[in-house]
């Protein structure tokens, strides 16, 4: 009923429609209702054969309107009616969107029934919830893996970037992540996603048990530069309505990237001027305002955030990349060379950082974790050394003990995809490689129940 209400008081009495006077490319000029327009406000043009093309406003010029297309133009022909639709696109989600998979518009796509709707619309294009309101990260999140969860630990309401080059394990990370959080909720978007790897994503990555507690939302990458755009703002649009029923929503993004590049596109289409490494200034406006959707909410819900970006050549500091690491709570970095001796998830420990650490440890955990770290880093400056033989093993016994417990470091955070361990467990198992006996102590607590302590 509430669903029908709202539906009712968005209609407008009044019905305005142009025309297409010129098309070039895939830009559409509409004349005779750009004052009623303004950018970001839908017109839908009616094709030849009864077709309905759905439209977005991205400018104007010489008292036109240009508008983009989430679809092909097919059809769509000088003179062809252009009508105003709803100013403020907005998606009615319910509970029952689980398990199913779902296009940019918020249409399935995955066979299934129809989608119910829900009795509150929210905006596609939101903004982020006022500083003063938000609430504080959470408690740790478990993450299912051991890498993240000792050396990069995530917190509730928490936003990290993962960042990494084409083939490297961005998406199977998300997948372990999807499957083995203890998240209530995962909103999945693939922006730009390879068609052919979307299905099994989803069978083999994910799996029944991840598909389950999950929306997935997914806009590939033979489809136009508007639908990308909009993928990425539906998936917030979903950890946004889930966030608001008090449920911690995991919100996965594969890729920030491609969402940049759709802008990209949009944003040269209008008649913006090419900038850093042709990104236009629109870009990094719309980066801050997508990435701080996620995070604590107003009341106990929160989003935490895992967002993939595709570093261009493992070009770490290339502009998206420098621009959404410094908007974010931390980043992951995998590199290749890691990928390419074996060891999955490709996470370089030691050049990824979360922001919320070592705050959220107790003090055994920041001493066991520093251990490891300075173990990692005494063997990568001596590892050239190492491998050519040119150190003599007793030189210095820093090096000696690194040469000692780097393989089972590294065999530590080697796991394979359908692997999770729990946070306690983590501690507990890194504690027992070091001999350190105090968080070996406190990771058994914390595992034992209150009533036992």
């Amino acid at each position: 009923m509430l669903s029908v209400i709202s539906e009712i008081g968005r209609i407008n009495p009044e019905q305005f429609y142009g025309r297409v006077a010129g098309i070039q490319g895939l830009l559409v000029e509409i004349g005779g209702i750009q004052r009623h327009l303004s950018i970001g406000s839908r017109v839908d043009l009616q094709a030849r054969g009864g077709k309905t093309v759905p439209c977005e406003v991205v400018g104007f010029r010489n008292d036109r309107a240009l508008a983009m297309p989430f679809g092909t133009l097919d059809g769509v022909g000088m003179g062809c009616k252009a009508l105003i639709a709803e100013q403020d696109p907005v998606i009615y989600p319910d509970s029952s969107w689980l398990g199913r998979v779902v296009n940019a518009m918020g249409e399935p796509v995955d066979g299934g029934p129809p989608l119910k709707k829900g009795p509150v619309g929210v905006p596609l294009r939101n903004l982020a919830p006022p500083a003063h309101s938000r609430q504080r990260v959470g408690g740790k999140i478990d993450l299912g893996v051991r890498a993240l969860n000792t050396f990069i630990t995530c917190c509730k309401g928490q936003r990290m970037g993962i960042f990494a080059g084409s083939g490297v394990g961005k998406s199977v990370l998300l997948s372990m992540l999807a499957r083995n959080t203890e998240a209530d909720v995962n909103v999945i978007g693939l922006i730009g996603e390879r068609g052919r790897e979307v299905q099994e994503f989803l069978e083999d990555d994910l799996g029944p048990e991840g598909l389950a507690r999950s929306v997935v939302v997914v806009a590939t990458s033979d489809e136009p530069a508007l639908m990308r755009r909009q993928a990425a703002y539906l998936t917030l649009a979903l950890s946004e309505y889930f966030r608001d029923q008090d449920k911690d929503v995991l919100c996965l993004m594969d890729s920030v990237t491609r969402f940049a590049m759709a802008q990209r596109d949009v944003g040269l289409s209008g008649g913006e001027p090419p900038t850093s490494k042709g990104y236009t200034p629109t870009v990094f406006s719309e980066l801050p305002k997508l990435l701080e959707r996620a995070g604590p909410g107003p009341g106990t819900g929160t989003i935490t955030g895992l967002f993939t970006v595709l570093v261009e050549g493992d070009d770490h500091n290339e502009p998206v990349a420098d621009a959404v690491r410094g908007i974010l709570d931390g980043h992951i970095v995998m590199e290749r060379s890691i990928a390419e001796r074996g060891r999955y998830p490709a996470i370089n420990v030691l050049k990824s950082v979360s922001r919320t650490m070592p705050g959220c440890n107790s003090q055994n955990e920041n001493d066991l974790i520093m251990v490891a770290k300075q173990l990692m880093s005494t063997y990568e400056d001596m590892a050239e050394l190492i491998r050519l033989g040119a150190y003599k093993s007793g030189t210095d016994q820093n090096v000696d003990a690194a040469i000692h417990y780097y393989p089972l470091l590294e065999q530590f955070m080697s796991q394979r995809k359908d692997d999770s361990t729990g946070l306690p467990d983590c501690y507990a198992q890194l504690a027992s490689i070091l001999n350190v006996e105090g968080a070996m102590e406190e990771a058994a607590a914390d595992q034992m129940p209150s009533g036992e302590q």
